[in-house]
Order: C-alpha cells, then structure tokens, then sequence
C-alpha cells in the first residue's frame, strides 16, 4: 500500500469512506551529529559538516531544508514544520499545531513552501507558506485526503492527490485561476505527485496492477498516458531531479537514488521509518531521515546529509528529540 509521505494513521473520525482510503495510504509508504551533540564529538561533527557544505555548488549550499518534527501520539501528537540550511544553522519553527503535518514541497524558486495539515476531527488539507511575508493561505479544503502538493517548475499550478471523490486521484489545481483538473480516473489508488522540470510530465504512484503493490509511473501532459519506470515488488514516493536524469525515492524499505537511462539503483539506507531520498538542488547530494537508536525507551530521529558522489555525510539532530519525517530541498 502507498505512503503518500506520511507515516501516521488519522485521529477523531472522519467519513468512514475517507478513513478507509487514508489508513490505506499511510499503510504504503559512519555518520555525525549536529545540533544537540556535546564535547569532542560535536567538534568533530560540525568539522565533517563544514567540510562537506564547503565542496557543495551555491545552490545546495544556500538552499533550504524543509522538514516535520513529530511528538507525541494519537491526540496528543503535536507536528511542527521547521526549514534549515543544509550546514544544520538558522533553523527556523515555520508551523505548528495538535495534529499532523505531510509532506511539504517547495516552488522552483524557494520563496514558497506547500504541505498538507490535518488537525483532530478533520480532513487534511494543503497550505501554502510565504517564506519572505512568513503568511500561509488554504489553498485546498476539500472534503478528502489532500495531500503530497508539488509546485509546476513555473509555480503556477499545483499537484495533489485527493480522496474527495471516493478513491485517491490526483488533480492539478491552478494557483492563477482556481481551476481544478483531475488528471487520473483509475479504480485504483493514485498519489505522490511530482513535476519533471521542464512541466511536460511527473512522476506519480500507483497499484493499479496489484493492490499493496505500488509502483511509479511516469504521465505525459501532451498525450494524457503513463509509463511504468519503477522496477521491483515495492517503489513509492518519487521526486525527479531537475535535469532529469534521476529520481528519488523509496525502494522497499531503502531510500534509494534511481538513474533513469539504465534504470540503476543506488540504495542508500533502510531508514527506519520508510523514508525516501531527497535530492539537492544539483542532483549531488541528498537529504533523508534516519531513525536512531533508541535511549531510555525513546526513539528519534536526524537528518542524513549525503554525498552521491562519494561516501561522505553527517547528520543533523531533531531540535526536540522528535521523529523527524519528509524532509525536502529547495533552493
């Protein structure tokens, strides 16, 4: 079943129609430490993420992580969306509310940040966050589960996927007009969108061929089809790289790196948590959330900054001690 990048079931009850489809979404889906170390490993990690962030092009290092810090359970969860450069500095509390937050999504341009929220009793719905006038609007509230937004490289358009109509279809909304298209009109369950860079198609996931069995697809604009990329039992969350050449996603239970003209496979941790991969704006390095050991019963969780071009990385410690989930680089 498809995790449409996020991990936690609903609270309060909903339409029992939704709280089927949503529970069936969720069901898919040599390091450092920054931040909260202590003493001469801190020294040492900050050393390792100075070196790595000073090799990285402007554009990955001057770029923004987007993230969801997640505490507490049930209805006491408490989600908050954070950005972060990528050296681990100037982190920055965006959100925050009882309830959860999915997968948030930058525009091309990093000045916007869309994401889902789902407060108690209620359907998730998609915001859009002002980086520079630090303002938020609603932008999708229908009667569904709206979630995984992703901007047009010309942020003009946005696509999501949406229970409102019983399954999960996805839908491109215009932000110029406010129009609506559903673009999928399957049986089966559709989510997870996400442009190509040139606007001409995105990547989707869909189990239209064996329920629980997701697979991704790549949808055409100009003739309306899709094509199967993803090889494997098991592929889900995809994100394109902006030349084109590569996807992120989660391969099983890896975050994996695929390239797409031979279909090779880069698998580069279980995470723990059925996290995927996040390229940097370069398509060099990637971001992705890693579980820790548990301490005193608890688990948590960081963020693992990657090279792809080698084996270098560090990570970045939760800013609460909270499971850290979908995070994402924008420019």
């Amino acid at each position: 079943m498809v995790n449409p990048n996020c991990s936690t079931p609903m609270v309060g009850s909903v339409a029992k129609t939704s709280s089927v489809i949503i529970v069936t979404l969720l069901a898919l889906s040599g390091c450092q430490t920054l931040a909260t170390s202590t003493g001469s490993n801190s020294s040492q990690s900050m050393t390792n993420s100075n070196l790595l962030t000073a090799q990285m092009p402007a554009s990955d290092r001057q770029g923004r992580i987007a993230y969801v810090e997640e505490q507490g359970m049930g209805a006491a969860k408490i989600s908050t969306l954070y950005s972060i450069r990528p050296d681990g500095s100037d982190r920055q509390l965006l959100d925050q509310l009882n309830g959860y937050i999915y997968a948030p999504a930058w525009s091309a341009d990093g000045r916007l940040l869309a994401y889902s929220k789902q407060a108690s009793r209620q359907y998730p719905f998609i915001y859009i966050y002002d980086m520079s006038k630090q303002t938020r609007n609603l932008i999708v509230d229908a009667r569904g589960s709206n979630l995984s937004p992703a901007f047009s490289p010309d942020g003009q358009k946005l696509l999501y996927s949406s229970s409102v109509g019983g399954n999960a279809d996805i839908y491109e909304l215009s932000l110029i007009n406010g129009i609506t298209k559903q673009l999928t009109t399957l049986p089966s369950t559709e989510v997870q969108p996400s442009y190509a860079a040139d606007g001409q198609s995105f990547v989707y996931v869909s189990d239209k061929v064996r329920a629980g069995r997701p697979s991704i697809y790549r949808y055409n604009f100009a003739t309306g089809n899709a094509a199967l990329i993803s090889a494997g039992s098991y592929a889900a969350s995809p994100q394109l790289s902006l030349d084109g050449q590569q996807m992120s996603y989660l391969n099983g239970r890896q975050a994996a790196v695929m390239t797409l003209n031979n279909k090779r496979v880069l698998n580069l941790a279980e995470t723990g948590l059925d996290e995927p991969a996040r390229l940097s704006p370069t398509g060099q390095y990637v971001v992705y959330a890693m579980q820790n050991s548990k301490i005193n019963g608890q688990t948590g969780s960081s963020l693992v900054i990657r090279s792809l071009t080698g084996s270098s990385s560090y990570t970045i410690s939760s800013k609460s001690g909270g499971l850290i989930r979908s995070p994402i680089w924008g420019r």
